[in-house]
């Protein structure tokens, strides 16, 4: 991975993340409202770069490279190979930890090996995880029963015990989503 802010290398991220995500979509907070995926993909980009402005991140550089590329062995073809040789071994790593093994049997238990993984990474990458649930603790999708909202919320809390100290900023900040998140619980 490049020590650096090289620009061209970030575009490189992005555009990758854009052509493998392509016609990949979320469902939004209205009835048959989507979005596509890439919209995800640069709100938890955003987010990081906020909290390198407001707070420090030691690595921005892997932590805004593994925001661009979060989800993109957990939900396109894309290979861990092909992600080492275009983007070297830590941001590899780092999106590594970020993808859950589907492999294990339920979600909890997907998650807590998530956040064990993500753990033994630097926090540049926790603190991706926690833009990743500060972007998806807005309005949720319109099909999400309250059953489904609180457990989510109950797993942002969780993340958030086990994250938070990779930044302050970060972790008020989802403490407030957390807390805003009430808002959606009862609306089925």
């Amino acid at each position: 991975m490049q020590n650096n802010w090289s620009i061209d290398n970030l575009q490189e991220a992005w555009n990758l993340a854009s052509r493998l995500h392509k016609g990949q979509a979320y469902a939004g907070p209205q009835k048959g409202e989507y979005f596509e995926y890439i919209n995800h993909i640069g709100s938890v980009s955003f987010e990081i770069l906020q909290a390198i402005f407001k707070d420090t991140i030691d690595q921005p550089d892997l932590a805004i490279h593994c925001a661009l590329l979060h989800d993109i062995l957990e939900d396109t073809p894309l290979t861990e190979e092909a992600l080492k040789l275009e983007f070297g071994p830590a941001v590899t790593q780092g999106v590594l930890a970020l993808t859950k093994n589907e492999q294990l049997p339920d979600k909890e238990t997907k998650m807590r090996d998530s956040l064990r993984r993500i753990k033994a990474q630097p926090k540049a990458v926790w603190a991706v995880k926690l833009a990743d649930r500060i972007v998806n603790m807005g309005p949720p999708p319109f099909h999400w029963p309250t059953e489904k909202r609180l457990a989510y919320q109950k797993e942002a809390r969780l993340i958030l015990a086990e994250l938070g100290r990779a930044n302050e900023w970060l972790a008020q900040r989802l403490n407030d989503k957390i807390e805003a998140y009430t808002q959606y619980i009862d609306q089925d």
